[in-house]
């Protein structure tokens, strides 16, 4: 299998990056539907390369995994209608699953993703409850030899100054509960997008966070039961 991100993806988002308005998006929404189909093609074949190391991510439907272009403005003070880059996600909600995977496709800024992000409350207390618990299996998922290549450390995004209450200021993994999310980012030049093994390629890269989302949802998990 050799897919690489098709050209008509990127050549969109950098067209409607430039006429961010419904009178352009709609005359030419052919250039839209052309890429949105080719996205949904790689998406597709991305599902069935990682199933081969995660069997849950066979359960995704490639069109549900898909995020919708149409940005909701009613609280927003940038009113433009579209969203500038195409995104899908596997797990994250979907299929009974927390935690999981996601590819966000723009150019300069695409990017993959594995983990939680701002989980809520109850979710994100539970998983604090079992880093400090079971600090040693945690760094396991986050310091072996291959998150570290593609991800370096867990995303600092919304980090807490303080050790949220409820936890010891001395823990020794006081740093990890500071977090909010708990996610590894793996930034993607445009010219990986384009290679004929992106399939292959990204299926490496979110393998490599497998750990660390399998920690993720045993804790959920296990506070369930």
């Amino acid at each position: 299998m050799t897919t690489p991100i098709s050209p008509k993806i990127l050549n969109f988002i950098k067209k409607l990056e430039k006429n961010n308005n419904r009178e352009w998006f709609n005359d030419n929404k052919t250039l839209y539907t052309e890429a949105l189909s080719d996205f949904q093609d790689f998406i597709q074949n991305l599902i069935e390369e990682m199933g081969k190391f995660d069997e849950n991510i066979l359960k995704e439907d490639p069109k549900k995994a898909l995020f919708r272009i149409y940005r909701d403005t009613r609280f927003s003070k940038d009113k433009t209608p579209y969203k500038t880059n195409f995104g899908a996600s596997f797990g994250m909600g979907k299929n009974g699953k927390k935690s999981g995977y996601y590819i966000h496709i723009q150019p300069g800024k695409s990017f993959l993703a594995a983990g939680i992000y701002l989980p809520e409350s109850p979710v994100l207390k539970t998983i604090r409850k079992e880093i400090s618990i079971f600090g040693e299996e945690f760094l396991q998922t986050i310091e072996n030899e291959n998150f570290k290549k593609y991800y370096g450390e867990p995303d600092q995004e919304n980090k807490l100054k303080n050790v949220p209450q409820g936890f010891e200021k001395e823990d020794p993994m006081a740093e990890y509960l500071k977090l909010k999310s708990f996610v590894g980012i793996h930034n993607l030049s445009d010219e990986e997008l384009s290679e004929p093994n992106a399939v292959q390629n990204f299926s490496k890269i979110l393998m490599a966070a497998k750990p660390l989302n399998d920690f993720l949802e045993n804790a959920i998990i296990n506070d369930n039961n």
